[in-house]
């Protein structure tokens, strides 16, 4: 499929997801809402998906939501926030959901939801030159696309709060130091590292990647002993993959795992 605001290139394994609206700064507007949601069923539908790379193009990695959309009808703003996160929300749910670990590279600067997107990635790089900025408050908005709980996840519910309540803008080391990114690259090879992260996880045990990325999803949401059942009851599920089996053999054998994603 085409996309009006994002490009996606499935090669090798690996689905790159570029935010391609260069010209107004890859902004979370109608149209980027509509066709996440539409990527996320794509790429959930598709055989040959095993990581997912999500990068953007031009000057910004993404101003987050787009003001000027907010305001060309602020008495009918409310109604239209509900069409649009509907969207968004169930295309970020089903991102989540994929079996494929998701790798973030981002570059220059990110805003509001973007970084809500970005924190929910497996792995996220940023270039050294990268910027995160909590913009909510700074227009009298509250948080949207999943910010209240990947940022809680990543940072902890109290420096995500404070990154939230004063909209904080933190550069690439500070966001590393928050949690926020895992990877801080020189900008020149921001790509190229990022896509060789993705690389290596579109060579593992795919099926378990996404039983790991489930279970760690609900693993504050539950009772201990409600995850220990899952992890059981998953463990047991992957154990009759065929990845799991060469996993077994290889080790056995003292070779390299060939993992296929089956």
């Amino acid at each position: 499929m085409s996309y009006q605001s994002i490009d996606v290139r499935v090669q090798e394994g690996i689905a790159r997801v570029a935010l391609s609206q260069p010209e107004i700064g890859n902004p979370f507007n109608e149209v980027f809402c509509r066709e996440w949601a539409l990527v996320a069923d794509e790429l959930a539908l598709r055989t040959d998906v095993r990581a997912v790379l999500i990068c953007a193009e031009g000057r910004y990695f993404s101003v987050g939501g787009d003001i000027g959309m907010f305001a060309k009808n602020l008495d009918e703003l409310p109604l239209k926030i509900r069409h649009w996160t509907a969207n968004l929300h169930m295309g970020l749910a089903r991102f989540a959901r994929l079996d494929a670990p998701i790798v973030a590279a981002v570059h220059a600067t990110a805003m509001g939801g973007a970084v809500a997107l970005v924190a929910g990635c497996d792995v996220v790089y940023a270039a050294r030159g990268a910027r995160f900025g909590s913009a909510y408050t700074s227009i009298g908005y509250s948080v949207d696309a999943g910010a209240s709980y990947s940022l809680a996840a990543r940072m902890g519910i109290a420096r995500a709060r404070r990154y939230v309540l004063c909209a904080e803008v933190l550069g690439a080391d500070e966001a590393a130091a928050a949690g926020l990114v895992d990877v801080v690259v020189d900008d020149a090879t921001l790509l190229a590292e990022a896509e060789r992260a993705a690389a290596r996880l579109a060579g593992g045990p795919t099926r378990a990647y996404g039983e790991i990325r489930r279970l760690f999803r609900k693993s504050l949401m539950q009772p201990f002993e409600a995850q220990l059942e899952d992890e059981a009851q998953g463990l047991s599920k992957i154990a009759a993959t065929a990845d799991a089996r060469e996993g077994i053999v290889s080790f056995v054998q003292k070779r390299k795992a060939a993992f296929t994603g089956k």
